[in-house]
C-alpha cells in the first residue's frame, strides 16, 4: 500500500463512515483477491483502540475491510500494558500514521464505574474494578463540577463522564509511551480521540493531534 499520511488516513476513515451513516457502505476489500494480496503481510493505514461494546464494529462502522485496520479492543477503551503495547507495535513495526481512540455512548464501562461512585455501591470483582477503576477519576471530575448545581452520581452526565475519559485515554497513551508520545511530537503519528453516536452511526472527533488541523488535548 502507498504511504499516507495522517491527515489522509482520517479523511479515508471520516469518508468511510459517512458512506456508512448514509446507508451507501462501498465494503472495500472484503472479497477473495484481498484476502489472497494481504496473506503474506500487513500494512494497515491505521490503528483503531476502541471499547469492546459489540456495537463498535471498526471495518463495518469506517466501511473499511480486510487488512485496513489494526484494531484493539478493551471494555472501556481503558490504556493497559497491552493495549501500549499492541499500538507501539503498530507505530513502530507497522509504521500506521494514525490511531483512533474510539469511545461511545451508553457505553457499559462507564456506567459502571459511576455506579461505583454511589455510597451503597455494591462490591465488584477485582477484575472488573481493575478495568473500570481508571475511569472512576473522570467520574469524579464531573460531579465536582456539577456538585454547585446538585449533580449526584444518581444524575450526572454519563456521556459527559465518557468525554472526560477519552481525553483521558488520549492523555494516557501519551504519557505511558515515549515512543507514540515522539511519534506525535515529529508528525510522523497523528492520534483523534472521538465519540461514537450509536443511532446515528456517526464518528465525531473530540481530540485531535498531530494533524494539520490539530487541537490541543
Amino acid at each position: 500500500m502507498t504511504h499516507v499520511t495522517p491527515d489522509e488516513a482520517w479523511e479515508s476513515m471520516l469518508a468511510g463512515n459517512a458512506r456508512f451513516v448514509a446507508g451507501a457502505p462501498e465494503h472495500p476489500h472484503q472479497d477473495v483477491e484481498r484476502r489472497h494480496t494481504i496473506a503474506a503481510a500487513q500494512t494497515p493505514r491505521a490503528a483503531l483502540f476502541g471499547c469492546s461494546d459489540s456495537r463498535l464494529s471498526a471495518e463495518i462502522i469506517f466501511d473499511m475491510g480486510l487488512g485496513d485496520l489494526f484494531v484493539v479492543r478493551n471494555a472501556g477503551q481503558v490504556a493497559g500494558d497491552s493495549i501500549v503495547g499492541s499500538l507501539e507495535y503498530a507505530v513502530e513495526v507497522l509504521k500506521v500514521p494514525l490511531i483512533v481512540v474510539l469511545g461511545h455512548d451508553a457505553c457499559g464501562a462507564v456506567r459502571a464505574a459511576i455506579e461505583s461512585t454511589h455510597a451503597d455501591a455494591p462490591v465488584l470483582p477485582p477484575s472488573i474494578w481493575r478495568l473500570i477503576a481508571p475511569i472512576v477519576p473522570a467520574v469524579r471530575r464531573v460531579l465536582r463540577a456539577g456538585a454547585a448545581d446538585g449533580v449526584t452520581p444518581e444524575t450526572v452526565d454519563a456521556d459527559l463522564v465518557g468525554r472526560e475519559h477519552l481525553r483521558d485515554t488520549v492523555t494516557a497513551l501519551l504519557q505511558r509511551s515515549e515512543l507514540i508520545s515522539t511519534a506525535v511530537a515529529e508528525r510522523r503519528l497523528a492520534i483523534v480521540g472521538a465519540n461514537y453516536r450509536l443511532a446515528e452511526g456517526t464518528v465525531v472527533p473530540d481530540v485531535v493531534l498531530g494533524t494539520q488541523h490539530s487541537d490541543a488535548a
